[in-house]
């Protein structure tokens, strides 16, 4: 995650979220987030609401995919 958010030069905050989004889910993204600033609090909610609707289609498709390799 790091590597990645040094290639687009992502800021700081979206490393810290993101990744705590990742580990602690939906609780603990908004804590993180109003740490850099009271206000971004919905900013972490969002975040990761996000990264879960989006693993649950990547780990949808990830099946799907799998099921095509089994034959």
């Amino acid at each position: 995650m790091a590597i990645v958010a040094k290639l687009v030069k992502a800021p700081f905050f979206f490393i810290a979220v993101g990744s705590t989004a990742n580990v602690g889910g939906a609780a603990s993204a908004p804590v993180i987030a109003s740490e850099f600033h009271p206000s971004l609090a919905p900013v972490g909610v969002l975040m990761a609401v996000l990264g879960y609707v989006l693993g649950t289609y990547g780990a949808y498709l990830c099946g799907i995919m799998m099921q095509a390799v089994a034959g």
